[in-house]
């Protein structure tokens, strides 16, 4: 896909990951509706990349729902919805967590996405050109970590709705992806109280580089999945 003057809609865009992903398809020239929940941080961003800023909740979804009708009244209709909007658990067993923290787990990682999808998919069906959806989950949906039992329910549960999405989709024009990154140096970790020497884990910039990897591949080629690991 060439993505210029492609929309482009990036979930959890004020930073990190997100933000990292911003930077590096403004460089392809695409048009960018970045999506978060803190307004004063995506509109710097928003600024900085050149694109548009929805301020959206994705654990609610009227929030949802009303800012992919925004970007379809901004642009005129979707071509890639990347989503990236996540948060973490501090390892630590069930019975310790938070209620609270459950459900936030589950509702911004899990069912943000899903209604991101479902709201953005009628319009990504009604493009003539091939459009994609990207999920950034995490090795967390292909491993079974200890200590991390409600982030890891999430992203399992992000891998089985990606797999029968695209399954689903097979033979329209919309591809289905998913990149399952290990450790970022972000701040999602301290966020949730979660410190640690974060040196040795991946860059933003060198994932959002395989995110640009994935989407510019040639129109008979797709890469459905990519494991990031760092060394």
């Amino acid at each position: 896909m060439i993505l210029k003057d492609k929309v482009v809609i990036v979930t959890g865009a004020s930073e990190g990951v997100g933000r990292a992903i911003a930077e590096r398809l403004a460089h392809e020239g695409a048009k960018l509706a970045l999506v978060a929940r803190s307004e004063e941080k995506l509109r710097k961003v928003a600024e900085m990349v050149g694109g548009e800023a929805f301020v959206c909740d994705v654990r609610d979804r009227a929030q949802v729902q009303a800012a992919i009708s925004a970007v379809v009244a901004k642009f005129g209709g979707i071509d890639v919805l990347i989503n990236n909007a996540g948060i973490w658990q501090k390892p630590s067993q069930l019975d310790e967590l938070p209620d609270q923290t459950v459900d936030d787990v589950l509702a911004t990682n899990l069912t943000g996405t899903i209604f991101a999808t479902k709201y953005a998919l009628p319009h990504l069906k009604r493009r003539e050109a091939e459009t994609a959806i990207l999920q950034i989950v995490s090795k967390s949906g292909v491993t079974a970590q200890e200590g991390q039992s409600v982030y890891t329910a999430s992203k399992w549960g992000v891998k089985g709705f990606t797999d029968v999405l695209r399954a689903d989709l097979k033979g329209s024009n919309v591809r289905v992806g998913a990149v399952y990154q290990s450790g970022t140096n972000t701040d999602m970790f301290r966020k949730a109280g979660d410190e640690f020497d974060q040196a040795k884990l991946t860059e933003p910039a060198d994932l959002a580089d395989a995110v640009a990897y994935m989407l510019t591949r040639p129109p008979k080629m797709w890469v459905p999945e990519l494991h990031v690991a760092y060394w």
